[in-house]
């Protein structure tokens, strides 16, 4: 038998709170998102004004994140490269190569994402590292 540790709902909400707070604070709009270890979604929240489409992202983001178990900048990054690798060769139109996608990783092992969409690239990045950090101070 095989048992998973994953992220669970109130270290889901701690990240949450925290990049809502720091999108206030940068006065931003944008989708937060904590998936469990499959990449299942935990928590998700739209900030007013944000825009729908970057709801299916940052979901798309923490999916990535959690399965692929890397930041989603690199799986963008690996797609971009000279080895002009299809973003299909991942298997799952869910696939994100966009930044701002962070798995959650506990005592070396993947047990969750985290993920923001709406702003440029390098801020849902900043933003989500927030979240990452609520989640793990969570977890101690």
């Amino acid at each position: 038998m095989r048992a998973d540790t994953t992220v669970d709902l109130r270290e889901a909400k701690m990240g949450i709170e925290a990049m809502r707070a720091e999108l206030g604070r940068r006065r931003a709009l944008a989708v937060i998102a904590v998936a469990d270890v499959h990449g299942d979604i935990i928590a998700l929240e739209r900030v007013d004004g944000a825009p729908a489409s970057s709801i299916r992202i940052a979901m798309n983001k923490a999916w990535t994140a959690a399965c692929q178990t890397t930041h989603t900048r690199a799986i963008g990054d690996r797609v971009r490269s000279a080895e002009k690798l299809d973003v299909a060769y991942y298997g799952d139109a869910r696939v994100c190569g966009w930044a701002g996608g962070l798995p959650v990783l506990h005592d070396g092992v993947v047990i969750g994402a985290v993920a923001v969409s709406g702003l440029p690239e390098d801020e849902d990045e900043a933003v989500a590292k927030i979240g990452l950090a609520a989640v793990l101070g969570a977890l101690e």
